[in-house]
């Protein structure tokens, strides 16, 4: 996919998710995807990710969003986790321990690195992008009936 090149904030309201979804944007990435009741005053509706994330949400057909770039401003840890989601595949899903597993320098037998996987999750800044509704036992930083509707477009 092209760069995102449109700074701002856009938003479409989606009938499924019965809220909106609304994406964030500047200097080529998506900064935030998020599902306010209500968007930005000021939200577009128009822009190739949202585009991109309604087909999705159809659920017609697998759509993966590896190309399209998310900043991720978390610290380096926390980052390496949530770049691994992309590598779950669409309609598969992996525990927090697997994640673990499939993070460098992560134990999944260790405590701590168990707490840093689930915080990453929590703090992602791009459910759908960056799927945490795959993971099946830890938390998802969409709400939670958006996080079920996309596991059930899944068959997760």
């Amino acid at each position: 996919m092209d760069e995102v090149t449109d700074a701002g904030i856009y938003a479409r309201e989606s009938t499924y998710l019965d809220r909106y979804v609304q994406v964030g944007a500047a200097s080529g990435r998506v900064l935030r995807v998020s599902f306010p009741e209500r968007p930005e005053e000021d939200a577009a509706e128009d822009h190739p990710v949202l585009d991109r994330i309604f087909e999705y949400l159809e659920g017609l057909e697998e759509v993966d969003f590896d190309d399209v770039q998310v900043a991720l401003t978390l610290p380096t840890d926390q980052r390496a986790v949530l770049e691994q989601l992309r590598g779950i595949p669409y309609g598969e899903q992996v525990g927090v321990k697997s994640l673990a597993r499939m993070t460098a320098e992560l134990d999944p037998d260790d405590q701590d690195d168990i707490t840093l996987v689930r915080t990453a999750l929590d703090a992602n800044p791009a459910p759908i992008l960056l799927p945490d509704h795959r993971v099946r036992d830890g938390p998802s930083a969409a709400p939670p009936a958006v996080e079920q509707k996309l596991r059930s477009i899944e068959g997760l």
